[in-house]
C-alpha cells in the first residue's frame, strides 16, 4: 500500500505523529505533508515538530498527482480549515490537492477532525465529504477498552484510522462483550 499522511493546524497532533510510527513500525510506504500550522499547534502540544515531512506550500510533490498512484491518504488531525477547502474543491497547497486527487481517482480518503462542538457548517461539510465517499472519522476515542494513558487514547484513534484501510494493527483492546 502507497500512503499519504497529512497533518494539519488542529489540537492532536499527537495522532498524527502515532500514525506515521505505527505505518513506519509496520513498514507501509508514504509520504507525509505538514501545514504551517500544525507546526505551530505541535509546538504548543508536543514541545516542537520533530518529524520530516513535505510543507504544505511544495505544490511538486508526487502526492499531488494521479499517475502517482497512491492507495490512500489520511488527513490527522484535520483542521476544519482543511476540511472545509476539501469539501469545497479549494486546492491551494500540497495537502488539499492530494485530497482533491483522492477524491477525482477514487481512491480512499480518511480524514479526522479534531473540533467540538461542530456547527452546522462543519457538519455539511462533513456530510458534503461523505456523500463522495470520504470517510470522516472524528477524533472520539471510545472507553471500553479502559484505557490508562493519553497515549491508549491515541492508539485507539490510529488503530481506528489503520482499521478503516483495512490495515491489520493490534493498537487497541477490540470490544468483546464482558470485557
Amino acid at each position: 500500500m502507497k500512503m499519504a499522511v497529512a497533518v494539519t493546524g488542529a489540537s492532536g497532533v499527537a495522532y498524527g505523529v502515532r500514525l506515521m510510527e505505527a505505518l513506519d513500525e509496520m513498514g507501509v510506504d508514504y509520504v507525509c505533508m505538514v501545514s504551517e500550522a500544525a507546526k505551530k499547534v505541535a509546538s504548543y502540544e508536543l514541545g516542537g515538530w520533530k518529524g520530516r515531512c513535505m510543507d504544505e506550500d511544495r505544490l511538486d510533490g508526487e502526492v499531488a498527482s494521479g499517475s502517482a498512484r497512491f492507495d490512500a491518504m489520511v488527513i490527522i488531525p484535520c483542521s476544519m480549515k482543511t476540511l472545509s477547502a476539501v469539501a469545497n474543491g479549494y486546492a491551494s497547497n500540497i495537502i488539499t490537492r492530494a485530497a482533491d486527487v483522492m477524491i477525482k481517482e477514487g481512491k480512499k480518503l480518511v480524514l479526522v477532525p479534531r473540533e467540538t462542538p461542530l456547527s452546522q457548517i462543519h457538519l455539511e461539510n462533513m456530510l458534503r465529504l461523505s456523500k463522495m465517499g470520504v470517510v470522516i472519522l472524528p477524533a472520539m476515542p471510545g472507553f471500553y477498552h479502559r484505557p490508562e494513558t493519553v497515549e491508549d487514547m491515541v492508539d485507539f484513534i490510529v488503530g481506528k484510522v489503520l482499521d478503516s484501510l483495512g490495515i491489520d494493527n493490534d493498537l487497541y483492546r477490540r470490544w468483546r462483550p464482558g470485557i
